[in-house]
Protein backbone atom coordinates (compact mmCIF):
# COMPACT_ATOMS: atom_id res chain seq x y z
CA UNK A 1 0.00 0.00 0.00
CA UNK A 2 1.08 3.71 -0.69
CA UNK A 3 1.63 5.81 2.41
CA UNK A 4 -2.04 8.09 1.59
CA UNK A 5 -3.54 4.35 2.06
CA UNK A 6 -1.46 3.78 5.25
CA UNK A 7 -2.66 6.88 6.57
CA UNK A 8 -6.14 6.50 5.67
CA UNK A 9 -6.26 3.19 7.51
CA UNK A 10 -4.80 3.93 10.53
CA UNK A 11 -5.84 7.33 11.18
CA UNK A 12 -2.55 9.00 11.34
CA UNK A 13 -2.01 12.12 9.11
CA UNK A 14 1.12 11.36 6.34
CA UNK A 15 3.85 13.60 7.88
CA UNK A 16 2.90 12.08 11.59
CA UNK A 17 3.66 8.79 9.77
CA UNK A 18 7.20 10.38 8.22
CA UNK A 19 7.92 11.99 12.07
CA UNK A 20 7.48 8.04 13.48
CA UNK A 21 9.60 6.78 10.58
CA UNK A 22 12.44 9.40 11.44
CA UNK A 23 12.02 8.66 15.02
CA UNK A 24 12.92 5.13 14.23
CA UNK A 25 8.83 3.91 15.98
CA UNK A 26 8.04 2.50 12.49
CA UNK A 27 9.89 0.98 9.30
CA UNK A 28 10.48 2.62 6.34
CA UNK A 29 8.59 1.34 3.59
CA UNK A 30 10.04 -0.28 0.60
CA UNK A 31 11.19 2.36 -1.80
CA UNK A 32 10.02 1.95 -5.63
CA UNK A 33 10.35 5.35 -6.69
CA UNK A 34 12.81 8.06 -5.80
CA UNK A 35 9.48 9.63 -3.68
CA UNK A 36 7.41 6.98 -3.56
CA UNK A 37 7.32 3.59 -0.97
CA UNK A 38 5.29 0.96 -0.54
CA UNK A 39 4.10 -0.55 2.85
CA UNK A 40 2.96 -3.91 4.49
CA UNK A 41 0.42 -4.87 6.60
CA UNK A 42 3.21 -5.35 9.40
CA UNK A 43 3.30 -1.43 9.11
CA UNK A 44 -0.16 -0.93 9.59
CA UNK A 45 -0.53 -3.15 12.59
CA UNK A 46 3.08 -1.40 14.01
CA UNK A 47 1.47 1.99 13.34
CA UNK A 48 -1.61 1.31 15.31
CA UNK A 49 0.57 0.44 18.28
CA UNK A 50 2.47 3.32 18.42
CA UNK A 51 -0.64 5.37 18.06
CA UNK A 52 -2.17 3.72 20.74
CA UNK A 53 0.90 4.32 22.56
CA UNK A 54 1.15 8.00 22.16
CA UNK A 55 -2.30 9.41 21.99
CA UNK A 56 -4.33 6.77 24.21
CA UNK A 57 -1.34 5.64 26.61
CA UNK A 58 0.22 9.41 26.75
CA UNK A 59 3.95 7.97 25.85
CA UNK A 60 6.46 9.87 24.69
CA UNK A 61 8.12 10.24 21.38
CA UNK A 62 11.70 8.28 23.41
CA UNK A 63 9.48 6.07 26.24
CA UNK A 64 7.36 4.88 23.02
CA UNK A 65 10.81 4.10 21.23
CA UNK A 66 12.29 2.82 23.81
CA UNK A 67 9.10 0.16 24.67
CA UNK A 68 9.21 -1.07 21.27
CA UNK A 69 12.72 -1.43 21.07
CA UNK A 70 12.29 -3.95 24.02
CA UNK A 71 9.35 -5.72 22.42
CA UNK A 72 11.01 -6.36 19.80
CA UNK A 73 14.30 -7.53 20.83
CA UNK A 74 15.34 -11.07 20.01
CA UNK A 75 15.96 -12.63 23.46
CA UNK A 76 14.31 -15.49 25.23
CA UNK A 77 14.62 -14.33 28.70
CA UNK A 78 11.88 -12.85 30.55
CA UNK A 79 13.53 -10.05 31.79
CA UNK A 80 12.48 -8.65 28.51
CA UNK A 81 9.20 -8.50 29.58
CA UNK A 82 10.32 -7.01 32.73
CA UNK A 83 12.50 -4.08 30.82
CA UNK A 84 9.50 -3.38 28.39
CA UNK A 85 6.64 -3.05 31.85
CA UNK A 86 9.43 -0.49 33.03
CA UNK A 87 10.19 1.47 30.61
CA UNK A 88 6.09 2.00 30.44
CA UNK A 89 6.53 4.29 33.78
CA UNK A 90 7.80 7.91 33.38
CA UNK A 91 10.85 8.27 35.24
CA UNK A 92 10.74 11.31 37.44
CA UNK A 93 13.22 13.14 40.01
CA UNK A 94 12.05 12.97 43.53
CA UNK A 95 12.51 16.27 45.97
CA UNK A 96 14.81 14.40 48.45
CA UNK A 97 13.13 16.30 51.57
CA UNK A 98 11.37 14.92 55.32
CA UNK A 99 8.34 13.96 52.99
CA UNK A 100 10.21 11.88 50.23
CA UNK A 101 11.84 9.93 53.37
CA UNK A 102 8.34 9.40 55.03
CA UNK A 103 6.80 8.28 51.97
CA UNK A 104 9.57 5.99 50.92
CA UNK A 105 9.61 4.52 54.38
CA UNK A 106 5.39 4.09 53.94
CA UNK A 107 5.83 2.03 50.67
CA UNK A 108 8.88 0.11 51.79
CA UNK A 109 6.17 -0.95 54.66
CA UNK A 110 3.01 -1.73 52.53
CA UNK A 111 5.28 -3.67 49.89
CA UNK A 112 6.33 -5.75 53.07
CA UNK A 113 2.79 -5.99 54.09
CA UNK A 114 1.88 -7.54 51.35
CA UNK A 115 4.78 -9.90 50.42
CA UNK A 116 5.41 -7.79 47.04
CA UNK A 117 9.56 -8.77 45.68
CA UNK A 118 9.90 -5.53 44.10
CA UNK A 119 12.77 -4.17 42.39
CA UNK A 120 14.33 -0.84 44.45
CA UNK A 121 14.84 0.11 41.08
CA UNK A 122 11.27 -0.46 39.86
CA UNK A 123 10.32 3.74 38.50
CA UNK A 124 6.48 2.46 39.72
CA UNK A 125 8.05 2.33 43.31
CA UNK A 126 9.88 5.42 42.89
CA UNK A 127 6.50 7.18 41.72
CA UNK A 128 4.31 5.91 44.07
CA UNK A 129 6.74 7.41 47.05
CA UNK A 130 6.65 10.77 45.13
CA UNK A 131 2.94 10.33 44.96
CA UNK A 132 2.45 9.64 48.25
CA UNK A 133 5.12 12.49 49.26
CA UNK A 134 3.16 15.20 47.56
CA UNK A 135 0.25 14.45 49.72
CA UNK A 136 2.15 15.01 52.58
CA UNK A 137 3.58 18.35 51.46
CA UNK A 138 -0.23 18.99 51.00
CA UNK A 139 -1.61 17.68 54.39
CA UNK A 140 -3.60 15.00 52.98
CA UNK A 141 -1.94 12.04 55.00
CA UNK A 142 -5.48 10.68 55.86
CA UNK A 143 -5.43 9.57 52.40
CA UNK A 144 -3.00 6.61 53.72
CA UNK A 145 -6.04 5.25 55.05
CA UNK A 146 -7.16 3.68 51.80
CA UNK A 147 -3.48 2.84 50.60
CA UNK A 148 -3.84 -0.79 51.90
CA UNK A 149 -7.02 -1.71 50.35
CA UNK A 150 -6.16 -0.03 47.12
CA UNK A 151 -2.85 -2.45 47.54
CA UNK A 152 -5.72 -5.16 48.02
CA UNK A 153 -7.42 -4.80 44.74
CA UNK A 154 -4.18 -3.57 42.52
CA UNK A 155 -3.00 -7.13 43.54
CA UNK A 156 -6.26 -8.24 42.31
CA UNK A 157 -5.74 -6.62 39.16
CA UNK A 158 -2.42 -8.16 38.83
CA UNK A 159 -3.05 -11.55 38.90
CA UNK A 160 -5.88 -11.61 36.08
CA UNK A 161 -2.83 -8.93 34.18
CA UNK A 162 0.05 -11.71 34.76
CA UNK A 163 -2.68 -14.84 33.93
CA UNK A 164 -3.78 -12.91 30.70
CA UNK A 165 -0.49 -12.31 28.98
CA UNK A 166 0.95 -15.85 30.39
CA UNK A 167 -1.71 -17.22 28.10
CA UNK A 168 0.22 -15.92 24.92
CA UNK A 169 1.42 -18.91 23.03
CA UNK A 170 5.31 -17.21 23.15
CA UNK A 171 7.53 -14.57 24.56
CA UNK A 172 6.82 -12.36 21.59
CA UNK A 173 3.19 -12.17 22.16
CA UNK A 174 3.78 -11.58 25.98
CA UNK A 175 5.54 -8.71 25.16
CA UNK A 176 3.06 -7.30 23.42
CA UNK A 177 0.05 -7.99 25.57
CA UNK A 178 2.58 -5.91 28.47
CA UNK A 179 2.91 -3.11 26.78
CA UNK A 180 -0.53 -2.94 25.27
CA UNK A 181 -2.50 -4.08 28.21
CA UNK A 182 0.03 -1.60 30.62
CA UNK A 183 -0.21 1.52 29.02
CA UNK A 184 -4.10 1.06 27.79
CA UNK A 185 -4.91 -0.84 30.53
CA UNK A 186 -3.94 2.52 32.63
CA UNK A 187 -5.71 4.40 30.87
CA UNK A 188 -9.02 1.63 31.05
CA UNK A 189 -8.21 2.12 35.15
CA UNK A 190 -8.07 5.54 35.53
CA UNK A 191 -11.78 5.96 33.03
CA UNK A 192 -13.78 3.48 35.25
CA UNK A 193 -12.52 5.07 38.47
CA UNK A 194 -13.74 8.27 37.17
CA UNK A 195 -17.06 7.18 36.07
CA UNK A 196 -17.68 4.92 39.51
CA UNK A 197 -16.54 8.09 41.20
CA UNK A 198 -19.62 9.60 39.80
CA UNK A 199 -21.92 6.61 39.98
CA UNK A 200 -21.16 6.61 44.27
CA UNK A 201 -22.17 10.17 44.47
CA UNK A 202 -25.37 9.27 42.35
CA UNK A 203 -26.10 6.22 44.68
CA UNK A 204 -25.64 8.45 48.27
CA UNK A 205 -27.38 11.82 47.18
CA UNK A 206 -29.72 10.80 44.44
CA UNK A 207 -27.80 12.93 41.87
CA UNK A 208 -24.48 13.96 40.60
CA UNK A 209 -22.56 16.39 41.66
CA UNK A 210 -20.86 16.96 38.23
CA UNK A 211 -23.74 17.59 36.18
CA UNK A 212 -23.38 21.24 35.53
CA UNK A 213 -19.92 20.65 34.32
CA UNK A 214 -20.94 18.03 32.00
CA UNK A 215 -23.28 20.27 31.02
CA UNK A 216 -20.88 23.45 30.73
CA UNK A 217 -18.90 20.50 28.06
CA UNK A 218 -21.25 19.07 26.30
Amino acid sequence: MRIGELSAQSGVPIPTIKYYVREGLLPAGERTKFNQAQYEATHLRRLKLVKALVEVGGLSIAATREVLTLMDAQTSDLARLGKAQYALTTRKEHEPDEAWEWADEQVGELLAKHGWQVSPRNPARLQLAEALATLHRLGQDDYLALLDRYADTAGRVATMDVDAVLARRNLDGMAEAIVIWTAIGDSVLISLRRLAQEAETVRRFGETVFAAEAEQQA
